[in-house]
């Protein structure tokens, strides 16, 4: 062992260290104000010696002049408090749902009749009414979009509906027939959104115009196909028996004219008196059968909003998942984690208690079910049965159109973490299918209220969840947010909590701050493979960028520098190692550095037995000590002797398979599986960063079974993952793998042909999944768990990054990876990029 574990300090590389905190000291007060548990919060750091130092540099020079320095320092300041206000205001949209009133729902209301009938029930709907149209004579949400047209028919006769009803407002009709006559080819216009139910409701609403001795001018051939598409929607859900067609009829019951049996209807009636949380559906259904539960909930939703109503109540669940959805996709959420969890843990509330608030819609529930697993709450698929195959498409397909709902349990079927969870794989069958069949549908036509919705979904279908890597997921987020936050149900309506400009823009701030320290980084790596002359050995790979690209994808927040630079640094060691062993150095110089490695305190000059052998121990030793220093100020003690451990283990497993290929020795399967996992070299990378992302660990901890069997899971996986896509490359250099050892049992024990490459790799793959599914279920894990979690989330981060790696060929030496690492290190996110959306 060294004298000192902290002798690499005198020469470490200090001006790097400065560079990274010039270029990102604005943000400073965020990383030591937080609550990670790193040694970053206290002074007499690496961190605080560094800014000292960089602020003495900063005022002492005599060769600079003060005033551009001043300025510098007064737009960091100017940015760190624009930073921090954004944060404060994404804060307090915690505490309150904003949600936009519908003038559709509030003019059902204003029709509810008083207990005499001669006067409204609630007047002060139809005084908003009266005050609320738009200059154009229509009603609806401002600013309507050309292709909302439907939307803003349905909300503007509707509104004169009411006023008819109560014979008010003669002006604001007239304004309002007048808006109708001029836009009413609209309603037959098969390019325009539909609202949910419109084909139904709006020929409806033109009979009552007319009864109500309304005159709206409309052409005949327009009347019929009004009529005609009223007729052809109503057969649809007449011929179908479905939940889900049952469940429309009664959602848009105010269309039908004559009321439906009560006991059809009321079966759909929540626990807060509404029809879907709809107020349109419960006012139609109150005036049908007075039901005083609905009575109750239409009272609650007036007082709550004054005089107008929403087109959904409550949506306060919802929107708070999307909005800890949002923050999470967006890499921002760990400015957020009070105000995230105390959402988780009141959802969770509501799943264990089955409430309907998060149970009955399949957005909210799939959501739900997604971000408690993934967060470590231990919830059961099952509720999730529900929305089928046959329910989405009858319900959800045909009418709604809703690719959002499908999307998000496309999004839950991923995490599967059970062998027996089937709900979940029919679910991820069928939606994935109708996802692509949208796709394909959206590619012939232009989506223009969403135009990124069809990235989304490629995105999502292309990339699975166990291949997504955390910053490059976030970069295509920020890429493809819309920050226009308009749903559509049977009008439309928006809710800052669910999509936000402010979420944008703190996401492109914090991306490109992270991607500054990034670079810097990858600038000291580069110093540091110069320095350690593994660029003269000419039998390496030169993979740096691939190796700094997995740390920076996975581990990107700023505080976590000392686990991405380790991270990077052993996987620079070990691609180097693994070339050493496998065609760089005879079996003596394998066996030298073993040595030199179990002896540690050596004469290089007197115990290498080549240049090469003194080039690799010397960048072991000197990355070791450096990783074992910096791993004792987060952990308050010497773990330097663990992570030797861990690369001799490394080095006896490699040479294990060098003897095995010099001496033509076949290994067993399990021969080969077992020292496999260890020589796939993921530990060296792994397991050292496990000191460096904040929680402390003890020896009991760092030897305990859990953490090997999630090395041993994560490595397995890798091995064959590996073996897969390299078995035609590595048979024409006469190696063995798992796939040619695979073929080779089946063909002792069957006879040749008994099985195909085929097949063996077919079968592999299932261990593969079997293995990865294991993996996030231990990483999920909580209960009689002692792994931290932050800890857990390395063995998840590195099985992604292979999965991403091998997702075509043997990724590791392919070029596809040139374009995202450049996303995630070199190209910042710039404003050009974002006008249209900020």
């Amino acid at each position: 062992m060294p004298q000192s574990e902290f002798a690499f300090l005198d020469s470490y590389d200090w001006p790097f260290v400065e560079t990274v905190f010039t270029v990102s000291h604005k943000y400073l007060n965020y990383w030591v104000h937080s609550d990670c548990n790193t040694p970053f919060a206290h002074s007499e750091t690496i961190m605080s010696r560094s800014l000292h130092s960089n602020f003495r540099c900063s005022t002492s020079s005599s060769s600079a002049s003060p005033i551009p320095r001043l300025n510098e320092a007064n737009k960091s300041n100017t940015a760190v408090l624009k930073f921090e206000e954004t944060k404060e205001r994404i804060k307090k949209m915690f505490n309150k749902v904003e949600l936009s009133v519908s003038s559709y729902d509030t003019a059902w209301v204003a029709m509810v009749p008083s207990n005499s009938g001669q006067h409204p029930f609630f007047p002060q709907c139809v005084n908003w009414l009266l005050e609320n149209q738009h200059s154009d004579g229509s009603w609806g949400l401002p600013h309507c979009h050309p292709l909302l047209m439907k939307d803003a028919l349905l909300s503007t006769l509707s509104s004169v509906l009411a006023m008819k009803r109560w014979n008010v407002g003669e002006k604001q009709i007239d304004k309002g027939l007048y808006f109708i006559e001029e836009n009413l080819a609209s309603a037959i216009d098969e390019k325009q959104y539909s609202p949910i139910g419109f084909d139904v409701i709006f020929p409806m609403m033109i009979d009552y115009a007319k009864n109500l001795d309304l005159n709206i001018s409309l052409e005949p051939s327009n009347y019929v196909d009004l009529i005609h598409n009223r007729e052809m929607s109503l057969k649809r859900a007449s011929e179908s028996y479905s939940e889900g067609h049952e469940a429309y009829l009664v959602y848009i019951s105010e269309g039908l004219g004559k009321p439906l049996d009560c006991e059809r209807v009321m079966k759909y009636q929540r626990k807060n008196g509404s029809l879907f949380n709809s107020p349109s559906t419960t006012a139609v259904a109150f005036t049908h059968f007075g039901n005083a539960d609905c009575l109750k909930y239409l009272c609650s939703v007036v007082d709550k909003f004054g005089s107008a109503v929403p087109t959904v109540y409550p949506l306060d669940i919802y929107a708070h998942l999307s909005m800890v959805d949002n923050l999470q996709r967006l890499g921002i959420e760990r400015y957020f984690k009070d105000e995230i969890r105390s959402v988780l843990d009141e959802t969770y509330k509501y799943w264990l208690q089955g409430d309907e608030c998060v149970l009955l819609d399949a957005s909210t529930c799939a959501m739900a079910f997604r971000l408690l697993r993934v967060n470590g709450y231990d919830v059961s698929s099952d509720p999730l049965i529900q929305f089928s195959e046959d329910y989405i498409f009858n319900y959800l397909g045909n009418h709604t159109k809703d690719i959002d709902a499908v999307l998000e349990i496309f999004r839950a079927s991923e995490i599967i973490i059970h062998p027996d969870e089937s709900i979940l794989e029919k679910q991820n069958f069928w939606t994935s299918h109708f996802l692509k069949q949208e796709l394909f549908s959206m590619s012939t036509r232009e989506n223009k209220l969403n135009k990124n919705i069809g990235k989304v979904v490629s995105e999502a279908l292309k990339i699975p969840f166990y291949a997504n890597l955390e910053r490059l997921a976030s970069r295509r987020a920020i890429e493809y947010y819309d920050t226009d936050s308009m749903r559509i149900l049977k009008t439309s309506y928006c809710s800052l909590n669910v999509r936000n400009k402010d979420f944008l823009m703190l996401a492109v701030e914090d991306f490109n701050m992270c991607q500054s320290i990034h670079r810097e980084e990858l600038k000291h790596l580069s110093r540091w493979v110069v320095e350690n002359r593994l660029d003269k050995l000419k039998f390496a790979r030169q993979k740096l960028a691939y190796c700094y690209f997995s740390a920076a994808a996975t581990l990107s927040s700023p505080e976590l520098s000392d686990a991405r630079i380790s991270w990077a640094k052993n996987g620079v060691l070990t691609t180097v190692v693994d070339d050493f062993f496998d065609v760089g150095g005879s079996e003596e110089e394998l066996l030298n550095l073993i040595q030199l490695m179990e002896k540690w305190d050596v004469d290089v000059s007197v115990d290498c037995l080549s240049e090469q052998v003194e080039i690799v121990f010397l960048a072991l030793r000197g990355t070791i000590s450096e990783i074992g220093a910096k791993a004792f100020m987060w952990q308050g003690r010497s773990v330097t002797n663990h992570i030797i451990e861990i690369w001799l283990d490394l080095l006896k497993s490699m040479l294990k398979e060098a003897q095995w290929l010099k001496y033509e020795t076949v290994p067993t399967i399990d021969e080969y599986m077992k020292n496999g996992y260890i020589s796939f070299a993921l530990g060296p990378i792994v397991l050292p960063a496990l000191y460096l992302v904040g929680p402390k660990l003890s020896e009991d901890v760092t030897r305990h079974s859990e953490i090997h069997y999630l090395y041993k899971l994560m490595s397995t996986s890798g091995r064959l993952l590996n073996d897969i896509h390299s078995f035609k490359r590595e048979s024409k250099e006469g190696k063995l793998n798992a796939v040619s050892l695979n073929l080779l049992v089946h063909a002792s024990c069957f006879g040749s042909g008994s099985s195909s490459e085929e097949e063996t790799i077919n079968e592999m793959k299932s261990v593969v999944g079997a293995k990865r599914r294991e993996l996030l279920r231990l990483v999920f894990k909580e209960k009689d768990s002692i792994v931290p979690r932050a800890c857990k989330d390395l063995f998840w981060k590195m099985s992604q990054v292979l999965h991403l790696f091998y997702a075509n060929d043997d990724g590791f030496t392919s070029n596809e990876m040139i374009n995202v690492t450049k996303a995630i290190i070199e190209e910042p996110i710039t404003d050009s990029n974002l006008k249209s959306r900020i």
